[in-house]
């Protein structure tokens, strides 16, 4: 049975009650409050309080503020009088069931319409997003297409401009052609008296096919990367087949064009957005992407990019791994993108002062690309970090 509150304290004004409830050591995060316009409730275990109000308040403009070993109700009342007692002398348990009840139904109410309008203003800023998405679409769809009309009449006006000049060649080469006859029969007659003077005739032209061996390098295989290489290959072509299954979500997207449905576009769409500074439009792309394809690491990459600029330090780590579970096998051709994948979270580890971790995804980048004087600079500084002022006095910290 809990312990009930007795030594609150109170106060009023014609139109407010202030009401002054100790916690007697309990924390913040272990205190449960329920508040309607005709009862309070603080219940923090095994403590609670209770307060049948004298007469109703105004729920909509009540607050409650925990801090410094107290809560502090502030209640606007309803009419402005000055009330007797803070509380219903009666002692009727019934009416105080009753008055229970009534209020957790209110609460359960009050919780369920502030669920429903959380998700019809998410709902709402998603398809806010996505018409936005689709009409800078439409509007570089119409670009692109003044630039193709202007491109074909200039074209046309090329075309036509050269068959003149072709026609004109043409006719040029007919008079010159007229003119050269008689001198070359003349010459065709000499050729064929030198032929019977017992001259002999020139030798005919052609052509000679030459073919080249092809040179072999072989490669120990023990050093050999092509099976690495052919299973990245592998994969790239796998992921760009991939698509969701998920029935929910294909029933969500049915309804974007088909533009939009596709991976590729939509992280180039993130990219612009990036580059323009609009960080969490460039986050609802990718995310978008994702949620199409989920084995296309430059999407988990450039969103933990996105992340880093908006201080999302943990969403950024988990981001920039799953892009590098997806950069696997290390080969050659993915080489950058694990790079930057390694330096995003190590950057979000220190970020966190999670230093040594993030040292140590520097130090794989440094493998990668081992003549990067960036790397080398920003790896110097979190060792200084991790040694201390001590150790490098004059150090400057990040």
């Amino acid at each position: 049975m809990p312990l009930l509150v007795t030594d609150y304290s109170w106060t009023q004004t014609e139109s407010m009650v202030y009401i002054n409830v100790p916690l007697k050591g309990a924390k913040a995060a272990n205190v449960d409050i329920l508040s309607t316009d005709k009862y309070l409730k603080v219940h923090f275990p095994p403590y609670l309080f209770e307060a049948f109000l004298f007469e109703p308040v105004d729920d909509q403009r009540s607050t409650a503020k925990v801090g410094n070993g107290a809560v502090v109700f502030s209640l606007p009342k309803r009419t402005n009088n000055v009330w007797e007692h803070l509380m219903v002398t009666t002692n009727d348990k019934e009416k105080k069931k009753e008055i229970r009840h009534e209020a957790l139904l209110q609460h359960q109410d009050r919780l369920s319409s502030e669920s429903r309008s959380k998700a019809d203003k998410k709902q709402s800023e998603k398809k806010f997003t996505l018409e936005t998405m689709m009409k800078l679409e439409e509007e570089e769809k119409e670009g692109i297409q003044k630039m193709k009309d202007a491109e074909r009449e200039k074209t046309t006006a090329e075309l036509a401009a050269w068959q003149g000049q072709k026609a004109r060649a043409e006719e040029e080469a007919r008079v010159r052609q007229s003119q050269t006859t008689a001198p070359r029969e003349k010459q065709k007659d000499r050729r064929g008296r030198k032929q019977q003077a017992g001259l002999p005739a020139p030798r005919p032209s052609g052509n000679i096919h030459i073919t080249f061996t092809p040179r072999v390098f072989p490669t120990a295989l023990r050093e050999s990367r092509v099976h690495e290489e052919e299973e990245w290959l592998k994969k790239q072509a796998e992921a760009r087949q991939a698509g969701s299954t998920d029935p929910d979500e294909l029933k969500e997207l049915k309804d974007l064009a088909e533009e939009h449905r596709d991976p590729d576009w939509l992280k180039d769409k993130g990219d612009k957005y990036f580059a323009a500074g609009a960080y969490q439009s460039a986050v609802n792309a990718y995310s978008l992407g994702i949620r199409l394809n989920r084995r296309i690491p430059a999407l988990f990459s450039n969103r933990a990019a996105c992340h880093l600029k908006l201080r999302n330090f943990h969403k950024a780590i988990e981001d920039s791994s799953q892009a590098l579970d997806l950069l696997t096998p290390p080969v050659a051709a993915n080489a950058a993108a694990r790079a930057r994948a390694s330096v995003r979270r190590g950057s979000a580890f220190c970020q966190l002062q999670l230093y040594a971790e993030g040292l140590q995804d520097y130090q794989t980048a440094l493998r990668i690309e081992p003549h990067n004087e960036a790397l080398k600079a920003d790896m110097q500084k979190i060792r200084s970090i991790i040694q201390g002022p001590a150790a490098n006095p004059g150090t400057k910290h990040l």
